[in-house]
């Protein structure tokens, strides 16, 4: 397999927000007095903010309105408790990313996050001049775990899908990379539940995951 291109999810890839996002919603869910399964809160991971706010409402059973819920969030996340991006940034990710930069490969990052999120995180991580292309959740109009997020991105990039990665952790965003075409790695998960047997790989980190490309492309040119 000639890998041309890697196309990045954010949440969960890029640093550890899954984790800080969760446990947020969680303690926002009891105030309003949910007390159900964690793991049924954890099935927002991988969609968009709309997507969050459908789930969040079912759960509460209409007992709170999505512009409550939306308003709430933004409160929470981004006044009394804004993230730290570099903080929570993976190990190794900016050397990894600017590896596979200079190796010649097309970067995308394609986000169910607004775009405001998408930049404001890859500029504080330092890492937003090494990609090709950035795609936010508000730019497509079918999310993950539909292809059309991964399927823009390769045609911005000029790559055929055959010859991209996707480097995803949830269910939905692998779900979306199979859909795409695309060989489809997921980052393993261990904390949420997310079934993740649709993915061709699963990889520890982004360490493991670069390093697996090197060997694919030594193979190749063979």
């Amino acid at each position: 397999m000639e890998i041309q291109a890697v196309l990045f999810d954010m949440d969960g890839i890029l640093y550890d927000s899954e984790y800080w996002y969760m446990q947020g919603t969680l303690k926002q869910m009891a105030s309003y007095g949910y007390h159900g399964p964690a793991e049924k809160v954890y099935q927002i991971i991988g969609t968009t903010l709309d997507g969050t706010y459908d789930i969040l409402y079912g759960l509460l059973n209409g007992k709170i309105s999505k512009k409550q819920l939306a308003a709430d969030n933004d409160r929470y996340f981004l006044i009394d408790h804004p993230i730290d991006y570099r903080q929570i940034m993976f190990p190794g990710v900016p050397e990894e990313v600017k590896k596979l930069h200079d190796s010649g490969r097309k970067l995308a990052v394609c986000s169910s996050s607004p775009r405001t999120t998408v930049d404001d995180s890859l500029k504080a991580m330092g890492i937003a001049q090494y990609f090709d292309y950035v795609e936010s959740g508000e730019e497509i109009e079918h999310p993950k775990p539909d292809p059309d997020t991964y399927l823009r991105a390769a045609e911005a990039l000029g790559v055929p899908p055959q010859n991209c990665v996707v480097y995803e952790d949830s269910r939905m965003g692998i779900e979306a990379g199979k859909r795409a075409g695309m060989y489809t790695a997921a980052r393993e998960d261990r904390r949420f539940g997310q079934d993740q047997s649709r993915a061709d790989r699963i990889v520890k980190d982004i360490q493991e995951l670069t390093a697996w490309i090197g060997r694919e492309d030594c193979r190749c040119r063979k």
